[in-house]
Parts: structure tokens; sequence; C-alpha cells
């Protein structure tokens, strides 16, 4: 049987005026966006960071900083696909995924198969093996105004 790694991932963007928001790499029209250096797509920075640390290789902070001039307003989905290519490298493959996003905002559901669908080609797997959830804090604070999310990355040796 083939090695498994499991790799936890979190991120937390604040709303701001003038950007457009990305959730796993679909664009919310109408909503306001998430503040980055990057595209703030909270989803695909969290599973990110959940492949590198399956494959023990730190976080997107150390790999792709906020001062690298080169990430700046990358898309999430092109920064999930570098980091899929940084565990590959290391001789392990996706196998599968799990995020569920934090906000008030906005409604998850009627976009889940597009995110599904996105996260599933930049990760290389089948859809049916790549899960989206939502969560409303009920104005608990939890993401603040903003989004979050957490993810849970599964990899196997490649």
């Amino acid at each position: 049987m083939p090695e498994q790694r499991v790799g936890l991932g979190f991120d937390v963007h604040p709303r701001q005026m003038g950007r457009p928001l990305f959730l796993g790499g679909v664009r919310f029209e109408g909503e306001l966006g998430l503040a980055g250096h990057s595209d703030a797509d909270v989803v695909c920075h969290a599973l990110a960071d959940a492949l590198l640390g399956a494959a023990t290789l730190g976080d997107i902070g150390e790999h792709f900083p906020e001062t690298d001039p080169e990430i700046a307003g990358i898309g999430g989905l092109d920064l999930l696909a570098r980091a899929v290519a940084m565990v590959m490298e290391h001789g392990l493959r996706p196998a599968s995924c799990d995020v569920t996003v934090v906000a008030e905002r906005p409604a998850v559901a009627p976009r889940r198969e597009e995110m599904r669908r996105n996260l599933a080609a930049a990760l290389g797997i089948p859809v049916e093996r790549s899960s989206v959830k939502a969560s409303r804090p009920e104005g608990l604070g939890l993401a603040g105004d903003g989004a979050a999310c957490l993810a849970l990355a599964v990899l196997t040796e490649a």
C-alpha cells in the first residue's frame, strides 16, 4: 500500500473595496473582494498550505512571500498549481481534498460544483475526490468581515 500523508491548511483575509472576490478560482460578481498581495483566494491558499504541509515543505508564506513582486496579483489557481508541482517534485501526488469556506457571504452552494471542478483540475484528481463545503459563522466573528477557509489534503507516493 502506498504511503499516504495528510496536511491541514488555513487562510483568512479581510474584505477590501474595489477588489473582486475569488473563491476556489470562481469569481463571485457583485461581492466585495478580499485584501491581499495576490487575488486573496482563501480556498486556494488554504489548500496550497495543506499540500505543502502534507509534504513537509513549509507553507505558502515561505514559498510565495508577499514581498515577492513576481507573485503580485497571482491567481489562486496558479498558486495552487505551483504548490502541486512542488509536492510532485518530492515524489508525492494529490489524492483528494476537502475544504470548508467560513464566511457570512456569499452563498457557496450555487457555485460549489464550479469550485470542485477547479480544485480537482489544479490538483490533477477526479472531481469525485474534491469536496467543497461552507459554513456561516452566524455573526460570531470567526472570519471577521472577510472570509476564511480550512483545507485538508491527502497525498500519496507518486
